[in-house]
């Protein structure tokens, strides 16, 4: 069993296309053990978004701190706030997006990229 406190689990800015100002930690993942599924924190800072974008994969987010924006498939803006869970689904086009002036903290669970097919 792996047992870890968020505190001591680094993070660091995301430095991809079409991302800004999103931080990072991988909270459990292949470096512990998992070899299946990853589970990861991001924090959008004010003005920061993911891409647009898809996976062949699903997963799962809970909004653990604050407040934002996801946008969904079809292009449309849903507000989200902590305390909401969401499934995206696979293949769907999907972007997370921080409008607000504090923080939009969420955790995301993921298959293990490198573990699909």
């Amino acid at each position: 069993m792996i047992i870890k406190k968020d505190d001591d689990v680094s993070e660091g800015v995301v430095e991809e296309e079409g991302i800004k100002n999103v931080i990072r930690k991988v909270l459990i993942g292949p470096d512990d053990g998992s070899s299946k599924i990853v589970m990861r924190h991001f924090k959008i800072l004010p003005e920061g978004h993911t891409p647009f974008h898809s996976h062949d994969h699903e997963h799962v987010v809970k909004i653990e701190n604050g407040r934002g924006v996801v946008v969904d498939e079809n292009g449309d803006d849903i507000t989200v706030s902590q305390g909401q869970s969401l499934l995206i689904e696979q293949n769907k086009n999907h972007q997370f997006k921080n409008p607000f002036q504090e923080p939009f903290e969420f955790l995301c669970i993921i298959i293990n990229p490198e573990k699909v097919n």
